[in-house]
């Protein structure tokens, strides 16, 4: 087939190279676009040098993104449903690109405010709702999960081999604010260059939007909304995100309370980071096509996330356990990203229809995400007030919200065999 008279395509009228380069091209994506914004994940120590601020302002840069972010959300879905997916995608590229390359000059922090707000606008209002909804439209249903634990292995892979390269070129320039410049100025280039891949080679997709519908179609959202396991994937997706947000704590708490060397810190940081997720996104991405629901795998993972945890909480810190912090913390990022790389799949188990996918992420993302917009303040003020004893709080309440991700992942599994067999008896999909 070659499409429809629109010159429309379905995953079926796709070569098997184009859909796994335009895989390739949103994991890739999603790696050099988020990669500006959350450079304290890797680089703590000389971001904060280089920008010359304490943790809670460096921590509230991404939590003033995050707020604005949540804003965002919902708004990305439905803006995926209504506008082309090649189109918002190398928008977004383009944007976050431009901002890139001036946060690069390393501006004053108010500066910086207004440019992490902006970054929500193209990352989140205008890319976001890309990021599944293209995985989605190249994979059949059944698919879905299984290929977006591949993209974030990709994701992961992409990740790595960019962050080694970029902890070469911070520490090969004598001052952090030269090499964090530097840095930021590779990241721009790359993501001119996914934008200008989005716009030649992502296609026109079948079924992708709704002709003659409204920009802002509420009912799409009431129908996503009447399905009850859209609720509790939202909050699992909360909790897995939250955890692995919070994991990412781990950098400061080695170089601080270790006294670890910052170039081993950010290495770690970079496996943790990335090369962790090029094995577990795609193990879980597996066991979760295997097992039949990522809900399942969801609650298991989380078991793995505490006992990491509890040990990092009770082991004396010193730096003569630094390589088994650092095997704790790897197993704990095995766990929490390849959790996140199945999360939305529970939308798969939700029955989400295509031409409602997009608003089904935008949904989910507005509480599965909001994370971002009190997390990194919260820590980051936590660290200020208690110093090295601030790791111990940390890590229980993350504990805390494994817990929650555990019954959300349950009442997910039990709302989604109930919306099935509801189905099942109709005879149709749920709408």
């Amino acid at each position: 087939m070659a499409g429809n008279a629109h010159g429309e395509k379905s995953y079926k009228d796709l070569s098997a190279p184009h859909r796994w380069m335009l895989l390739i091209l949103v994991s890739m994506g999603s790696s050099v676009i988020y990669g500006p914004i959350y450079l304290k994940m890797v680089f703590y120590d000389p971001l904060m040098q280089a920008l010359g601020c304490t943790n809670t302002e460096l921590n509230t840069l991404v939590s003033i993104y995050g707020i604005a972010a949540v804003v965002f959300y919902f708004f990305s879905g439905v803006i995926a449903d209504k506008i082309r997916v090649r189109t918002l995608s190398w928008i977004g590229y383009l944007g976050v690109a431009l901002l890139t390359f001036y946060y690069a000059t390393l501006p004053s922090y108010g500066t910086l405010v207004v440019v992490f707000i902006l970054y929500a606008v193209f990352s989140i209002l205008i890319w976001w709702g890309t990021r599944y909804k293209l995985v989605r439209m190249i994979c059949d249903e059944e698919e879905y999960s299984q290929k977006i634990g591949l993209s974030y292995g990709i994701y992961g892979a992409i990740g790595l081999v960019l962050s080694l390269i970029q902890a070469a070129v911070v520490a090969a320039f004598p001052s952090a604010q030269m090499g964090v410049t530097a840095l930021l100025i590779i990241s721009g280039v790359l993501i001119l260059i996914c934008g200008a891949l989005a716009f030649f080679f992502i296609p026109k997709f079948e079924g992708e939007i709704v002709a003659d519908a409204k920009m802002f179609d509420f009912r799409a959202a009431g129908q996503a909304l009447k399905i009850p396991a859209v609720w509790f994937a939202a909050l699992t997706m909360f909790c897995v995100y939250f955890v692995n947000v919070g994991a990412t704590f781990s950098t400061p708490f080695m170089s601080g309370v270790l006294a670890a060397p910052v170039a081993l810190v950010s290495i770690i940081s970079i496996v943790r980071s990335y090369g962790i997720t090029v094995f577990s996104s795609p193990i879980f991405g597996w066991i979760s096509k295997k097992v039949g629901s990522p809900s399942k795998v969801i609650f298991c993972g989380m078991i793995g996330a505490i006992v990491c945890l509890a040990a990092l909480i009770l082991l004396p810190h010193n730096p003569s356990i630094l390589v088994v912090v650092a095997v704790l913390v790897c197993l704990l990022s095995f766990a929490t990203n390849g959790l996140y790389g199945i999360a939305s799949g529970q939308l798969a188990e939700a029955h989400i229809p295509p031409h409602l996918f997009g608003t089904g992420v935008g949904l989910i993302s507005i509480i599965g995400l909001c994370p971002d917009a009190f997390l990194h303040t919260w820590f980051g003020v936590i660290m200020d007030q208690q110093g090295n004893d601030a790791y111990t709080t940390i890590f229980m309440i993350l504990i805390a919200f494994c817990v929650g991700g555990m019954l959300f992942a349950a009442l997910t599994l039990r709302a989604g065999k109930k919306n099935l067999a509801k189905m099942e008896a109709a005879g149709e999909k749920a709408e």
